[in-house]
């Protein structure tokens, strides 16, 4: 899944990439407010950490636009104040929640889930092909009922593959919307990982659901007319 950090705390804002990172989440950094305005305007992100105190533009600001813009959005309000009045103005504007610094990583980390496990369908929150299952919410992927460890890369690469199971997929596509970068030619980062999840999720099992398209990219299926 994909979350915005929108906070001008660099140490911060670093920690908690980097954990939400460790978690098979995909990470977005905004400093200032303008930036985490445009970031989330753009991006259908999953989830949004907003601090209330950014430059530019403030918190409470950004949590209107959106509200008006993305009402489904969730949105984790993360901030040093801690009145009450400052809660009840965030809840009251379309917060989903608030969590005042400083925090323990665990908590926020647990508040995440519990949002993300709210704000998506069990339909959406997990993804089956065949006999592979993938659920976005607990990070968790298995084969046949056997548990598969997947890197952040490796777990986002087959969630996009599954969310497009059965579609014709290109290695610009893929570097897009996994790597958040515009495809480079010269580069075999795509095929890499590529393979890395085939001795995954794949080498063990008689039926191979990855399968490479010639020209195109990549498809993941279980029907077998797929391999070209």
């Amino acid at each position: 899944m994909h979350i915005l950090i929108a906070e001008d705390d660099s140490a911060l804002a670093s920690f908690v990439k980097k954990g939400l990172e460790a978690e098979h989440y995909t990470i977005d950094v905004a400093s200032d407010g303008e930036q985490a305005r445009a970031m989330a305007a753009e991006v259908d992100f999953d989830l949004v950490t907003l601090d209330l105190n950014l430059p530019n533009l403030d918190g409470i600001s950004i949590l209107r636009y959106l509200r008006t813009r993305k009402p489904s959005m969730p949105i984790l309000v993360l901030t040093g104040r801690t009145k009450v009045e400052d809660r009840v103005t965030c809840l009251d504007l379309g917060a989903d929640d608030f969590l005042a610094k400083p925090f323990s990583y665990s908590e926020l980390s647990a508040r995440i889930r519990a949002l993300l496990r709210r704000s998506h369908l069990p339909a959406e929150s997990v993804l089956t092909v065949a006999d592979l299952k993938l659920d976005r919410v607990e990070r968790r992927v298995e084969r046949a009922g056997h548990r598969i460890e997947l890197t952040s890369k490796e777990f986002a690469l087959l969630e996009y593959l599954m969310r497009n199971a059965g579609r014709r997929i290109t290695r610009a596509m893929i570097v897009e919307h996994v790597w958040n970068l515009s495809f480079d030619t010269s580069s075999n980062i795509v095929d890499v990982y590529v393979n890395y999840l085939r001795r995954k999720v794949d080498d063990a099992f008689s039926v191979q659901l990855i399968h490479t398209v010639r020209g195109v990219g990549y498809e993941l299926s279980n029907r077998s007319g797929a391999k070209i």
